[in-house]
Parts: structure tokens; sequence; C-alpha cells
């Protein structure tokens, strides 16, 4: 290159907009074994929320995000370069910030997701090539080429986020932090063992996760058992 520009070369790495490495995957979700005509109503009405709005659009894409780098860290590839690229391609591909997923509706009433994003990974080379775990969750997802390996981890994105759409429009996500967060307070307050699941479940049943709370519970719990 600097022979035929007379020029010299700064730069050795470009770009991880990688919009030449795509990959893609397509899923359809009977209606009834998701929950019915409402929750895929539920579903397009979050999808156009995030894809109309950057701020939610942010979370929506970060969600996809959760999957996508779980799988690429696994391989031993650059989970860094493949989120910048995936998030400047959202801005790129039409001009502003949108979804990296569509949600769409078939003639059956069945949705239908779709991902598309740059994949730049690889199976040759880097830790890819000698890490132990790196090795092993290859052979586990039995790919043999880098493409593949880009269509396997498109499909844990669009799982990704139909998972966290359904439990967004069907309350799964609120009810699930709640009963983390409950276990917390509970191990927080001393419960151990099959305590802290009893203490969590009594806490979420009165809608009353606090520590004094907890702290009540657990020592009835215990009074009770001597």
């Amino acid at each position: 290159l600097e022979e035929l520009t007379g020029g010299r070369v700064y730069l050795r790495i470009i770009t991880n907009l990688a919009v030449r490495r795509l990959a893609r995957a397509r899923a359809v979700y009977g209606r009834e074994a998701i929950g019915g005509a409402e929750v895929v109503e539920g579903i397009l009405e979050a999808y156009a929320f995030a894809d109309s709005d950057p701020f939610r659009c942010a979370t929506h894409n970060k969600g996809i995000m959760n999957g996508i780098d779980a799988v690429v860290i696994a391989t031993g590839n650059d989970f860094r370069a493949v989120e910048a690229g995936a998030h400047a391609y959202a801005a790129w591909k039409s001009g502003g910030y949108q979804s990296l997923t569509t949600w769409e509706r078939n003639s059956d009433g069945d949705l239908v997701g779709t991902i598309e994003l740059p994949l730049a990974v690889g199976l040759v080379g880097g830790a890819t090539a000698v890490h132990p775990t790196a090795k092993a969750c290859v052979r586990l997802l039995a790919v043999k080429t880098a493409q593949e390996l880009a269509e396997v981890i498109a499909s844990v994105g669009l799982a990704q986020n139909f998972a966290a759409l359904r439990a967004l429009t069907t309350e799964g996500i609120q009810r699930g932090h709640m009963g983390l967060h409950a276990r917390n307070i509970a191990a927080t307050v001393g419960a151990v063992g099959e305590e802290i699941d009893r203490v969590a479940d009594a806490l979420v049943k009165e809608g009353k996760v606090r520590m004094d709370r907890a702290k009540e519970i657990l020592d009835a719990l215990r009074g009770s058992t001597r």
C-alpha cells in the first residue's frame, strides 16, 4: 500500500465494524407455545419501542449482547471487538441507533424473529487455539468454520432477546429480580441453607423485602425449630 500510494501506513487495525462478516439467524415461535396472542403482541410492542427510541434500544441491544458475549468469551474470541462492531452496526445500518433484531407476526399469528450483526470471530490462532477451556467449548459446539461459529453466536443473541422480551412483557424479569433480592437479604441477615429459601419465599409473599422483616422471619423460624 505504501508503494502504491507513496505514503506511510500508520494504522494496522482500521475498524471493528466488519460489515463484510455479517451473521444472521431466524426463528419462528409458535403463538400458543409462548403464551398466546397477547404475549406475541406484547413482544411486538416492546420491540417497536426499542427500535424507535435509542434510550430503550441501548438496553435492548445490551440484552442481546449478554448472550453473544458469553459465547464469544467462552470460545476465546475478543468480546470487546464484537461489542464495538455490534453497536456501531446498530447505528450505521439505517442511519440511527436501532435494534439488532427484528420481530414480526406471520400470517399464522406466530412470532418471527431475525437478527443480523457483524461477527468477526475465528477458530484459528489466539486463545481459541491454545486455551483448554476455549478448545473444549469449540468442540462442544461442533463447529468447523468461523462462519458456523458466528451463526451459533447470532442464534444465541436472538434467543437471549426473545427470552428478555417475553419476560419483560409477562413480568418475569421483575419477579425474578425480586426473588433474587429477597435471597440476598435473607443471606445478609444470617440465614443459611434451606433457611434462605424459606425466608426469601416469605418476604416475596408478603411483598416486604426488607432487612428488618427478614430478621424477624428468621428469628421466628429458628424459634419454632428449637
